[in-house]
């Protein structure tokens, strides 16, 4: 009993010394240095997507466009140009999602039953096969490009949806599989040991208990792979960099830097129309994220 006090008041220590840490005018000072510098880039790509005037771009700064007597250069005529049929990157836009989506979904389901499998079944070699999954985390994505183009194009899936999503979900799946383990080892094993007095196997169990209390794990891994999958560069180049009918809007975006780096105005408008759907997820879904991460953080 003396050891559980002591452990419950070292855990309050922590979690004071934390608050004190995070609450202190520094950390303040830090937060604000941070979101101003994050902030002042991103607005100045938004108002440069809004300039009209193509050589006023290239020659003065994009505050400058703020001054009263510069205000008749905005114009929507960079976005309508860079979603028309020569850029086509409203095309794209569409093809982010459709890569993006399932990516995250098939990872999110097959990590669940995988995670309840290390959590709460006994099975021999549990440990050595979670430590397994855990370390392939650690393997660069660049030396599997070859092997898995090669096998691609074996099972005839060269050119389809599938070469990004089975990538996007292998790729992701020991992360997944790590972050709800953790956070499904957290839930109160009494809470388990009653359903199945009632009578619920590992399916009820699963459904009933576990998923509904998986919210925050579950948003804050698939905030994470959203923001990867929709701004990745590498996998969509390697599997669909020649494919414009599956490309993302990352590979489009990469062909106009290098045939039109010049064409500021263009790459400001693609640039943020890439850039506004995960600003929107994640601060929509911030708090899970924050709640997932900051799982287990403090366990005595």
């Amino acid at each position: 009993m003396k050891t559980k006090e002591r452990t419950l008041t070292r855990r309050e220590r922590r979690l004071e010394d934390a608050k004190t840490k995070l609450t202190s005018p520094w950390a303040s000072v830090v937060a604000i240095v941070l979101a101003i510098a994050w902030t002042v880039p991103t607005f100045g790509l938004l108002v440069t997507s809004f300039r009209g005037n193509r050589r006023a771009i290239s020659t003065t700064g994009w505050w400058q466009a703020l001054l009263p007597s510069n205000w008749g250069d905005f114009s929507l005529v960079n976005y309508e140009t860079a979603l028309g049929e020569q850029n086509r990157l409203g095309e794209y836009f569409v093809n982010s999602f459709v890569v993006t989506i399932p990516s995250v979904l098939i990872p999110i389901c097959l990590a669940l039953l995988a995670a309840y499998a290390f959590a709460w079944i006994e099975f021999p070699g549990r440990n050595a096969l979670f430590i397994a999954v855990f370390t392939l985390q650690v393997v660069p994505i660049q030396v599997t490009m070859i092997p898995l183009l090669t096998q691609y194009v074996k099972w005839g899936l060269n050119g389809s949806y599938w070469v990004l999503w089975l990538s996007h979900t292998m790729f992701g799946l020991p992360l997944a599989i790590f972050l709800l383990h953790n956070f499904m080892r957290e839930i109160p094993k009494e809470l388990v040991e009653a359903a199945r007095v009632d009578g619920a196997g590992h399916v009820g169990v699963f459904f009933r208990v576990i998923l509904p209390l998986m919210t925050p794990a579950i948003a804050s891994f698939g905030i994470f792979q959203f923001l990867w999958v929709w701004n990745d560069l590498l996998v969509a180049l390697a599997f669909a960099g020649n494919t414009p009918d599956i490309a993302p809007l990352t590979a489009r975006l990469s062909d106009m830097v290098g045939s039109r780096g010049s064409a500021w105005h263009l790459l400001s408008a693609g640039a943020f129309i890439s850039m506004v759907v995960p600003m929107v997820v994640f601060l929509a879904l911030q708090r899970f994220f924050v709640r997932g991460l900051l799982a287990g953080s403090v366990k005595g």
